[in-house]
């Protein structure tokens, strides 16, 4: 194991911050996570368990806000729904830099908090 990264996000908060910073979801998640959200009623809850897998992903690689775009990090559902990463551009050189070859990641959320924990494998 490389490193382990863990995030909350207070969905209420989460939403708020959208709907007052209409570009923030187009700055910070892919089309494909945009997309995926947009297929429920409420992508809230599903955009913050995403945003804290990026966070996650920043505190496993032992770097903070800033080290690349939140948009380099991509969560992608596998067909069963097991949630997965695409790292690409800065996020993808500085995890090849770390020697990562791998990651898990859990997501989970509430009607309150979102969260994921990311491991580097």
């Amino acid at each position: 194991m490389v490193g382990i990264g863990i995030d909350a996000v207070e969905i209420d908060r989460f939403r708020a911050a959208l709907i007052r910073r209409p570009r923030l979801a187009q700055r910070v998640f892919t089309d494909a996570e945009r997309a995926y959200g947009a297929r429920y009623r409420d992508p809230a809850p599903r955009l913050a368990a995403r945003w804290a897998a990026k966070e996650a992903v920043m505190k496993a690689l032992g770097v903070g806000l800033g080290a690349f775009a939140f948009s380099e990090v991509e969560v992608v559902s596998a067909p069963s729904g097991a949630p997965s990463l695409v790292l690409r551009g800065g996020a993808a050189a500085l995890a090849e830099r770390r020697g990562v070859s791998g990651w898990r990641l859990s997501l989970t959320h509430t009607d309150r908090v979102a969260e994921a924990v990311a491991v580097a494998l």
